[in-house]
């Protein structure tokens, strides 16, 4: 199992962000995401939407504590930081485990994250979206690899936009 944990999201602030955290790790192979933060409604129907329509059986759910969502975890808690170590020298480890917590903050992740996850890793230890840490991150641990069946498929296609509806 593959899970993404988002702290700290804030409604009036974060709801593109936190959508957009949602969808790229649906997309990129995750099988979950558990925001933390405020309760969020809008943002959870956003992304089962989207899973309805493109398929996938990815969950979005909210757990207002995230040290339990941690604490708890049976596999390995990985934290997505500038402030880590280079992801590329643990990849290979991480492929091997069956269960992976990714964790993403959105604003100032609490020093108790850092102790608690067994690995914090960088994808650049600059400045930088968690948006773009995560899509790096997950491609590379999961090569894209997962299939989609959903009610709409895309075809792709050199030019223009080809969409099917399957029955």
């Amino acid at each position: 199992m593959l899970l993404v944990l988002r702290l700290g999201h804030r409604r009036k602030r974060d709801a593109r962000v936190s959508t957009h955290c949602g969808l790229v790790a649906r997309a990129f192979g995750a099988d979950g995401i558990i925001f933390s933060g405020e309760k969020d409604e809008a943002l959870l129907e956003s992304i089962r939407k989207v899973n309805e329509k493109w398929g996938n059986g990815f969950k979005a759910s909210y757990e207002k504590n995230w040290r339990k969502v941690i604490k708890e975890f049976d596999g390995k808690v990985v934290h997505l930081t500038m402030y880590g170590v280079d992801f590329r020298e643990k990849i290979k480890e991480l492929k091997k485990e069956k269960n992976i917590l990714v964790v993403i903050g959105a604003e100032k992740v609490p020093a108790e994250v850092y102790e608690l996850a067994d690995f914090n890793l960088s994808v650049t230890n600059q400045p930088h979206s968690e948006i773009a840490a995560l899509a790096v991150f997950l491609e590379n641990l999961t090569g894209l690899k997962k299939k989609f069946s959903g009610k709409l498929e895309i075809i792709p296609s050199p030019k223009g936009k080809k969409v099917i509806k399957k029955e």
